[in-house]
């Protein structure tokens, strides 16, 4: 998932892929790190979702096709992170709670339910997890950038520092 438009002048000097899965409490906690990023480098750092729903999470892979389906509305990241910050609610309520917080957000919740029902964005859900796992991601949340593959589902602790790191090394690579 990625909000970025393809109208845009210039592409961004440095991608950052997370790995990600709406039912994991380790990717809640990276939220913070993922604004502060966001802030940090704006448009020169481009964030982009990748799925990866864990089969000990019953509920992640629909959450997964839900996050695709606020990408078509238009909101990716804060439907993102309305699922990601009541993790538990997802754990007890299910897809009703994802038709929820869409439309708590205003998005189309009609829409949402019957996208999860005709299983729209199964394909993407599917090829990000085939393609994670190509890489070697195991768990969540994983970041790659730069070619550099950093694993979070342990700790979170210093990751931050080395995606800047790395961000600041590529950037200053493309002048940017």
């Amino acid at each position: 998932m990625s909000d970025s438009s393809s109208e845009r002048p210039a592409a961004p000097a440095a991608v950052l892929d997370v790995w990600c899965e709406l039912q994991c409490p380790d990717c809640r906690s990276a939220l913070d790190d993922l604004r502060a990023l966001r802030e940090r480098y704006g448009d020169r750092l481009e964030l982009r979702l990748r799925h990866f729903p864990l089969e000990k999470h019953q509920h992640a892979f629909a959450a997964a096709q839900a996050a695709e389906e606020a990408v078509e509305q238009g909101q990716g990241w804060p439907y993102v992170e309305a699922v990601l910050s009541r993790v538990e609610e997802l754990d007890r309520k299910g897809e009703p709670f994802l038709v929820e917080v869409a439309g708590e957000l205003g998005l189309d919740a009609e829409e949402f339910d019957t996208a999860l029902i005709d299983g729209r964005h199964i394909l993407m859900v599917d090829a990000d997890q085939a393609e994670g796992k190509a890489i070697g991601v195991t768990g969540t949340p994983t970041y790659v950038i730069g070619g550099e593959r950093l694993d979070g589902g342990k700790s979170q602790a210093g990751l931050r520092e080395r995606i800047e790191e790395i961000a600041d090394r590529l950037l200053a690579e493309q002048g940017a």
